[in-house]
């Protein structure tokens, strides 16, 4: 009887074990290594017409430290009345001067930078897109404060919660200077850079035509 009762009890031990590995698994997200050859990748969204620059500073200065190079995602929200492929201009007024701000910026802390523009039904959406589709090692967000825009609490819950990898959060203080618009290009140039920005999504499209 007691061989039988010991049997039972590492049996049982055993079965802990296991799933409690089988747990870890399923729940631990590492952030994958870039493949060789390759430089690290940190995917920066923004989803507003300004951005902290003390959030992005922070961010241009991880990127040097690891060799990395910036991804800053302008997450355009589409409206369900509208075709998630069509022309967004308002949109696109926002994006490419914000956009060509964070490369000034960037220059002067000799980090790359490549932009991108996802498009969603919502910025949950826009951002999940991006995730899925962008090969990333670490993702870096700001979360919104009293006058400064960025990403709300419960968005950035459902990040921590679901996106794999490293998640870096800052919360920039309410007297943080937001980030200069680069000087305006002409008409020409903005479609031109909507466009060569938009062709690195997965799904290439124009904010403004």
């Amino acid at each position: 009887m007691t061989v039988i009762l010991i049997c039972l009890i590492v049996a049982l031990v055993v079965a802990l074990a296991t799933l409690g590995a089988r747990h870890m698994q399923l729940t631990q997200r590492h952030a994958p290594e870039p493949p060789a050859g390759e430089t690290r990748r940190i995917l920066f969204p923004f989803v507003a017409s300004a951005l902290s620059v003390r959030a992005l500073d922070a961010t241009l200065r991880l990127a040097r430290a690891e060799d990395a190079t910036l991804m800053p995602v302008f997450l355009a929200r589409v409206p369900m009345t509208m075709p998630l492929d069509a022309p967004l201009p308002r949109q696109a007024g926002i994006a490419i001067p914000l956009q060509e701000a964070i490369e000034q910026r960037a220059a002067r802390f000799a980090v790359p930078v490549d932009a991108r523009i996802e498009r969603g039904r919502t910025h949950r959406h826009a951002l999940r897109q991006a995730i899925a589709n962008e090969r990333h090692e670490r993702i870096v967000i700001a979360a919104a404060t009293e006058g400064h825009p960025g990403f709300h609490p419960d968005d950035v819950a459902w990040l921590l919660a679901t996106a794999p990898g490293e998640i870096v959060v800052l919360r920039p203080g309410s007297e943080d200077p937001l980030l200069p618009l680069a000087a305006a290009a002409p008409p020409a140039a903005r479609r031109g850079a909507g466009r060569r920005r938009a062709a690195g999504d997965r799904r290439p499209v124009e904010l403004a035509r």
